[in-house]
């Protein structure tokens, strides 16, 4: 068995091919601490599958073994066509296809210092299947802990997040799904519209947090007519109450209830673009969360006209509950570019905040009725074929406490979601693979 470092070198991966003696190749990716065991048998079971699949990797669920030797299983998840994420996890242990890894090798252009096993595994894709075995397999002991969902962004990381994107988008011209920056429609702003934005916040039961968001809201101070629609999705907690005290004194809060119950965030966003009430641009503002100064508003509407943009992202600071600043502090997503940001989008695993989109486009598309994801969606769908206009300064003060939906997910919910958002990259990366066929056959 081959041990390799997840973030290692294309020198490493070479000396994989010296190491070949049998159709396969067992490979390990472990951290520095972490004991791993295969169970009897493991490896004939993995090899027998992946003769059975035709796959080019294989690997398998595992047992995770505490310090006092009690063992709870790990679950991965399927590996899909779009699950280009750089932090996907296959475990610890795969098996690869001697003669995929040759040619996945002979693939790769260029030498990582740090991305060589990502390119490889994008390569090997390319060759066949990428085979999860839903079976426990081995065990690991002394497993490192988990990584924050934030360090992909964190500054330190960069030099390692320009290899990942080069990595990535060399596979995505390799398949056909790479989008040239050429491709933006213009957008034509043009209708009528009864103010020019509309700050959307959907809730339920944040009776605690809605009052800051609200008032954060109303206090933008622009150049334009702006109103703020509160989508509350049929609030049990005084959320409800505490939004018509202020809508009966300040008409631009437009408080709506939906008909229907049970509504995701996306299907709250939804009721929102459809209402006769929304503005021209549509901004986003979580329930939980404010606005870093009075001219966020004024800041993202002055760049839907400067760039003609059918979307407006912006850069947040991470708080505490009481606005204190958290480790990383600014997420200002810099690895955007013009010219590669809408491809780059498949890898990470989101695009930022605020978000702001023009509603006729959003109208268009839709949120899926989701809660999780349903931002990812749209943003993926809109700079598909539209200008991404990018803010790097802080608009936005994303609050961290206990009662985030986010906040201390369990292994099953982060499996949950990553099928989800690697389901949502598949369907995007299909429909971008069709179109560039499409403009192929139109030259």
């Amino acid at each position: 068995m081959i041990y390799l470092q997840p973030l290692c070198d294309s020198e490493s991966l070479k000396e994989l091919v010296g190491c070949l003696n049998d159709d396969y190749i067992e490979v390990t990716l472990a951290l520095p601490g972490e004991k791993v065991t295969l169970l009897p048998d493991a490896l004939h079971r993995m090899k027998q599958i992946a003769r059975m699949t035709g796959a080019s990797m294989t690997y398998a669920d595992y047992y995770d073994v505490d310090a006092d030797g009690v063992l709870s299983r790990h679950p991965l998840i399927d590996c899909q066509r779009g699950a280009l994420r750089d932090d996907f996890d296959f475990g610890k242990v795969m098996l690869i296809e001697s003669k995929a890894l040759v040619n996945a090798l002979g693939a790769l252009r260029r030498d990582y210092r740090y991305a060589a096993f990502y390119a490889l595994r994008l390569a090997l894709s390319r060759q066949g299947k990428i085979v999860h075995v839903n079976e426990p397999l081995y065990k690991v002991a002394a497993a490192a802990a988990g990584s924050s969902q934030f360090d992909y962004v964190n500054p330190r990381n960069r030099d390692v997040q320009i290899e990942m994107e080069e990595a990535c988008t060399a596979h995505l011209k390799a398949i056909n799904g790479w989008l040239s920056p050429d491709v933006a429609a213009e957008i034509d702003f043009s209708g009528e519209y009864p103010v020019e934005a509309s700050i959307v916040i959907p809730v339920r039961n944040r009776h605690n947090t809605i009052l800051d968001a609200v008032n954060s809201a109303l206090s933008q101070c622009t150049t334009f007519p702006f109103n703020v629609i509160v989508v509350d999705n049929h609030s049990t907690d005084g959320t409800s109450g505490a939004l018509r005290e202020i809508a009966s004194r300040d008409s631009r809060l437009v408080h709506i209830v939906p008909d229907e119950t049970g509504l995701g965030i996306g299907g709250c966003w939804n009721v929102a673009l459809k209402s006769a009430q929304c503005g021209r641009f549509a901004v986003q503002l979580d329930s939980d969360d404010i606005y870093s100064s009075a001219s966020t508003l004024q800041h993202i509407v002055d760049k839907f006209h400067s760039e003609r943009c059918a979307m407006v992202v912006g850069s947040y600071t991470l708080t505490d509950f009481d606005c204190n600043i958290l480790a990383p502090g600014l997420i200002s997503h810099a690895e955007w570019t013009d010219d590669n940001g809408r491809n780059n989008a498949l890898r990470i695993n989101g695009f930022g905040a605020p978000r702001a989109f023009f509603t006729g486009i959003a109208r268009e598309i839709l949120f899926p009725d989701t809660s999780y994801g349903e931002d990812y969606a749209m943003c993926l769908a809109v700079s598909r074929n539209h200008k991404v206009g990018r803010i790097y300064d802080s608009l936005y003060m994303c609050r961290r406490w206990s009662g985030n939906s986010d906040a201390s997910l369990s292994l099953e919910a982060l499996n949950r979601n990553n099928l989800y958002k690697d389901r949502l990259r598949t369907w995007e990366l299909h429909e971008r693979i069709r179109l560039n066929g499409m403009r192929y056959e139109e030259k």
